[in-house]
């Protein structure tokens, strides 16, 4: 509230000080609109949704001289003004602000009754104001922005790793598919995961006070490329056991244990991310997971569950190097566990339909 009752303050004195208007009504107006709708945006996007607005503005203003006021004239503004914000790739609260701002420029009559850029102006002055609180002088927490982004991840993750886990127990089949969808739900999230760092590293690069955080989202970072990894591991993992499944493969269930510790491990990453005292219980889960799965091998009745057990070790291997490791040392690692030293693990780089 502090916030944007500054930038609505300091937007209208700007453009009555600096540019002399005397009624600067759609300064703090479009301040407010404009710090509401860049919060936590990308600055690119932050700057097209300020240029937007005052696009939406000057719209407005043009018809209202060219055409008057009246109900047609409101629609057709209300028209081209969410237009123009949707060209500039605004969300709906862009959207319906710009069409707000193009109704006050048509019902609020202009003082030189004439077409004069003051008000197109005084919105951009107004969302520039917005744009210097908003990413200069009292920008979000970017760690509180990344860590509420990269939970969804991590939970979900787990829940589609429990559900491969369940569906190994029980034997069935269609569990495992629907493991297989939850897998393939989770793209959006870590795409907004990815989309929250990028504007974390664009808040500490702009933002001194917020530069001491950037250690920590190199934290995050490392894991964000590896959960991305781990996801799709878990998609083929999920994609495997549907397969064994319908083949009624033996020692199914002796799997089961061994996905419970990594979906255990997903979400312990995501706890030691923000307390990194964790991350030996961490490691110590997905190693667990790994020499588990690896153990069935033994028994050559099961070989057919070689690309389930691959796959368990391939997504242990991406939460070893989400909690930190290098490749080599969490290759290292796994082979220690499971006394099967094999080529470095590759991590698939899409996922195919069953």
């Amino acid at each position: 509230m502090l916030q944007t009752a500054g930038a609505a303050a300091g937007a209208y004195a700007a453009s009555f000080y600096l540019l002399g208007h005397d009624a600067p009504f759609f300064a703090p107006m479009s301040a407010v609109i404009a710090l509401g709708a860049s919060r936590g945006q990308h600055l690119r996007r932050a700057v097209e949704m300020v240029f937007g607005i005052a696009m939406g503005i000057a719209i407005a203003d043009f018809i209202v001289i060219a055409i008057g006021t009246g109900p047609f004239q409101i629609a057709l503004i209300c028209v081209l003004a969410m237009s123009t914000a949707l060209l500039f790739g605004g969300g709906s609260m862009l959207v319906t602000q710009a069409a707000l701002s193009g109704i006050l420029v048509a019902t609020i009559e202009n003082p030189a009754g004439t077409l004069v850029p003051d008000r197109f102006f005084d919105g951009l002055v107004g969302g520039g104001v917005a744009l210097v609180f908003s990413h200069l002088l009292f920008p979000l927490n970017p760690m509180s922005v990344v860590a509420r982004a990269s939970a969804p991840v991590f939970e979900k993750l787990g829940a589609a790793l429990d559900e491969v886990a369940e569906a190994l127990s029980a034997g069935d089949s269609e569990r495992a598919f629907n493991a297989l969808l939850q897998a393939r739900a989770i793209d959006d999230d870590v795409r907004r995961f990815n989309d929250a760092l990028v504007v974390g590293y664009e808040t500490v690069r702009l933002a001194p006070p917020r530069r001491k955080a950037r250690n920590q989202l190199e934290i995050y970072a490392i894991a964000a490329s590896q959960v991305d990894y781990a996801v799709r591991n878990t998609r083929v993992l999920a994609r495997a056991c549907v397969r064994l499944l319908r083949r009624g493969g033996p020692g199914a269930e002796q799997l089961a244990d061994a996905v419970h510790h990594l979906a255990h491990a997903v979400r312990s990453l995501n706890i030691q991310l923000e307390a990194p005292g964790l991350i030996g219980e961490t490691r110590r889960l997905a190693l667990i997971a790994a020499g588990r799965a690896t153990s069935v091998m033994s028994d050559p009745d099961v070989f057919a569950l070689g690309s389930v057990v691959g796959q368990i070790r391939s997504t242990a291997h991406d939460i070893l190097r989400g909690s930190g490791m290098s490749a080599a040392q969490a290759q290292e690692a796994l082979d220690e566990v499971t006394g099967l030293p094999d080529a470095p693990i590759q991590p698939p780089l899409a996922d195919e339909p069953p």
